[in-house]
C-alpha cells in the first residue's frame, strides 16, 4: 500500500507540473515523450522520440510531403531535386541560398548554409571515434568515404580536411556526391535525422556537450531541455520563407488539412514537450486537455468502445480519434553471439508456442496483423498471400522441435532473458511471452530497462534477447530486410547479430537495383527466405492509434514525421471554448 501511495503521489506531481503552465490564449503545442531523449546529436538518434526532438530544430536536405500519399520525397535544405549521371552513381545538388543556422555564440554573425556543412555533416558520421549510430545508411556506399574511416581509425584525431573521392564541391551552394555502386535508396538517407546538418563551429565549441546545444536551421530553436521532465522551443524567428503546401492526398481538403495552404511556417511561436513514461499519467494529462496529442500504443480501450470506435464522451469533448495502419514490425530477436540460437529448430519450437492471437486481443484490441515475416503490408515485397508455418499457435509441433533441437521439455536449455523496457505495457509483454514458452518448458526472464539502456545493451550486444519495433524511415522494404543483413550487425541496426550469407548475397544484389518487377521479386524472395529460418519471432504489424484535441490542426499520421510538427496549427478560438469542459 505504500508503494502504492507513492506511486500516485508521484502521478499527481506529474500532473500538476503539467497544468501549471497550460495555456490557452498562445499558439503553443504541447505534446509529450514517453521516454527521455538522450540529447541532440542527430548521428546518434536512435529512436523515433529521439528523432522527433531532433526534427524541430535540425533539418536535413530532403523530407517526405506532409500530406501526399503514397510518400513523395521532397526537397527541403535542397533547392531542387538533383541531377543523377546515366550510370546512378553521381548526384549533383544545389541548397536554397540564404539559409541561416540558429544563432549561438560559436558563430561570429549570421551564419549561412554552405556545401561544406552537408560534408562536415556525412564526415561526422562516418567518424570512426564517434560509433555513430547511423552509419549503416551510408555503410560502403560514398566513394573512398569507407578508406577515409579505416584511414582515420588508429589516428589521434580524425582528419576532417583530408579530400574524399565521392565529395565533389562546385561552389558554396552546389556539390555532387559520387557513390560506389548504385544505390537506389540513398536520396531517402538525406531525409533522415541522422544527415541533419549540422556546423563545424558548433560542434569544436561544445565538444561532448554539443548534444545538449543544438544549432540547426529548423523551424524551432531550444529554449530549455530538461531531460527527465520537459523540452521547450521557441520559434525560429529566422526561418527561411517555407510555406504550408497547397496540395495532398484525395480528401485532405474536406478534412480541411489544406486550410492553412500557403501559410508560413512554423504555425506556432512555442513547443512544449513534456517527458512522461507512465501511461496512466500520459492519458489523465491527455484527458484534462494538457496535451494536445496523443499515440495509444496500448490500452486502446482507454479510447475506444467495443466496435473499436471513440468512445462518445470523448467525442462530445471535440476529441478525434485517428486510425492509420503501420509500416512497422515488432519483434522477439535473440543474440546470435550466442551459439545456442544458431539452432534453427530450437528458434522455430520458440515461434511456434507464441500464442499472436491472444497477445493481439491482449495489447492491440485485435486491431494489429500477424506478422509473416520482416516486411509489413504496404511496400513491394510483401506478399499478402504468404503464411509462415512457424507463426501459427500449435504447442505441440513446438513441443516435438524442441525435442529435436536437444532440448526435450525444456531440459539443458539454459534461462534466457528477454530485454525491455521497464514500463508496465512492455514488461506485461514480455510476460506473456514467457507464460507461453513456460508451456513447452523454456523459461523467460524479464529484463527490465530504461530506453537509453535497453538500446545500450542492444548497440553493444550485453543481451540474451530484446523486444522491440522497427518503423519504417524511408518507403522501400531495403529499410526492413536490412534489419537482417549481416554487415549491419550491432552497434548498426542488426541488433540480433544475425548472418545468413544466401541471404546476404541476395539483399546486396537486390537493394542495388531501380524500382522494378525485378526488384520486387527478390524482396519477395528475401521475405520468405527470413521466414522459413526465423532469425526472430516475429509479432505483429501494428495500427497507429491517435487521440487529438478539437482545436489540434493538420495533424495526418505519417511515418516519417521528424519534420511533421512545424505544420501543426491550434485554433484558439476552439481552444478556448471548449477549454471550459476541462
Amino acid at each position: 500500500m505504500k508503494f502504492l501511495n507513492l506511486v500516485l503521489a508521484g502521478l499527481l506531481v506529474v500532473v500538476a507540473s503539467c497544468s501549471k503552465e497550460k495555456n490557452f490564449d498562445e499558439r503553443e503545442l504541447h505534446l509529450m515523450s514517453p521516454e527521455k531523449i538522450a540529447g541532440f546529436d542527430p548521428i546518434q538518434v536512435s529512436d523515433r522520440y529521439s528523432g522527433h526532438e531532433n526534427g524541430k530544430v535540425y533539418e536535413g536536405l530532403f523530407e517526405f510531403h506532409p500530406l501526399k500519399r503514397p510518400y513523395e520525397l521532397i526537397p527541403n535544405l535542397a533547392d531542387g531535386m538533383p541531377t543523377v549521371s546515366a550510370d546512378g552513381l553521381t548526384y549533383t545538388f544545389k541548397i536554397k541560398q540564404g539559409v541561416l543556422f540558429h544563432e549561438s555564440p560559436a558563430f561570429k554573425g549570421p551564419r549561412e548554409l554552405k556545401s561544406d556543412d552537408v560534408f562536415y555533416t556525412l564526415r561526422r558520421l562516418a567518424d570512426p571515434k564517434l560509433s555513430a549510430k547511423g552509419w549503416w545508411i551510408i555503410d560502403d556506399k560514398i566513394a573512398g568515404l569507407n578508406e577515409w574511416r579505416e584511414k582515420n581509425t588508429n589516428l589521434p584525431v580524425t582528419n576532417y580536411e583530408e579530400p574524399i573521392d565521392g565529395f565533389k564541391k562546385i561552389d558554396d551552394y552546389n556539390f555532387s556526391i559520387v557513390l560506389k555502386r548504385p544505390f537506389p535508396q540513398f536520396l531517402y538517407s538525406l531525409a533522415m535525422p541522422y544527415t541533419f546538418v549540422v556546423a563545424k563551429e558548433v560542434v569544436d565549441m561544445f565538444g561532448k556537450e554539443f548534444l545538449n546545444h543544438p544549432v540547426g536551421t529548423g523551424p524551432f530553436t531550444l529554449e530549455k531541455f530538461e531531460q527527465s521532465n520537459r523540452i521547450v522551443y521557441l520559434r525560429n524567428t529566422k526561418f527561411r520563407d517555407k510555406f504550408y503546401p497547397s496540395e495532398g492526398a484525395e480528401g485532405d481538403d474536406k478534412l480541411g488539412l489544406l486550410a492553412d495552404a500557403g501559410k508560413k511556417l512554423p504555425l506556432v511561436d512555442k513547443v512544449v514537450v513534456d517527458i512522461i513514461p507512465v501511461d496512466q499519467t500520459q492519458w489523465l494529462n491527455f484527458q484534462k486537455g494538457r496535451v494536445d496529442l496523443m499515440e495509444m500504443k496500448s490500452m486502446y480501450e482507454r479510447a475506444l468502445d467495443d466496435g473499436n470506435q471513440l468512445h462518445p464522451n470523448l467525442k462530445s469533448n471535440g476529441i478525434r480519434l485517428h486510425i492509420d495502419p503501420m509500416l512497422d514490425v515488432t519483434f522477439f530477436a535473440w543474440n546470435y553471439d550466442n551459439p545456442i540460437m544458431k539452432n534453427k529448430k530450437l528458434r522455430q519450437a520458440l515461434s511456434l508456442a507464441f500464442d499472436r492471437a491472444g497477445y493481439n486481443r491482449t495489447f492491440y484490441k485485435g486491431l494489429a496483423s500477424e506478422a509473416q515475416s520482416v516486411i509489413p503490408p504496404g511496400l513491394a515485397g510483401y506478399r499478402k498471400e504468404f503464411k509462415n508455418p512457424y507463426t501459427k499457435y500449435d504447442v505441440t509441433l513446438a513441443k516435438k522441435l524442441l525435442a529435436e533441437a536437444g532440448f526435450p521439455g525444456g531440459k539443458g536449455l539454459p534461462d534466457i532473458t528477454v530485454e525491455t523496457r521497464s514500463d508496465t505495457i512492455p514488461r506485461q509483454q514480455v510476460e506473456f511471452l514467457a507464460k507461453n514458452m513456460m508451456e513447452i518448458g523454456v523459461k523467460i526472464k524479464v529484463g527490465q530497462n530504461t530506453w537509453p539502456e535497453l538500446i545500450k545493451k542492444v548497440t553493444t550486444r550485453q543481451h540474451q534477447g530484446y523486444t522491440m519495433a522497427w518503423g519504417a524511415d524511408y518507403p522501400d522494404a531495403e529499410n526492413f530486410l536490412g534489419l537482417l543483413y549481416c554487415p549491419n550487425s550491432s552497434p548498426g541496426s542488426n541488433g540480433s547479430n544475425y548472418c545468413n550469407p544466401d541471404f546476404d548475397a541476395l539483399f546486396k544484389t537486390a537493394t542495388q537495383l531501380q524500382d522494378s518487377p525485378e526488384r520486387t521479386s527478390q524482396y519477395e524472395k528475401l521475405m520468405e527466405m527470413v521466414a522459413l529460418d526465423t532469425p526472430w519471432i516475429f509479432g505483429f504489424h501494428r495500427p497507429e492509434v491517435y487521440v487529438s484535441q478539437a482545436w489540434l490542426k493538420n495533424f495526418k499520421q505519417m511515418e516519417f514525421n521528424h519534420s511533421q510538427f512545424q505544420y501543426l496549427g491550434v485554433d484558439l478560438e476552439v481552444k478556448k471554448e471548449l477549454s471550459k469542459k476541462f
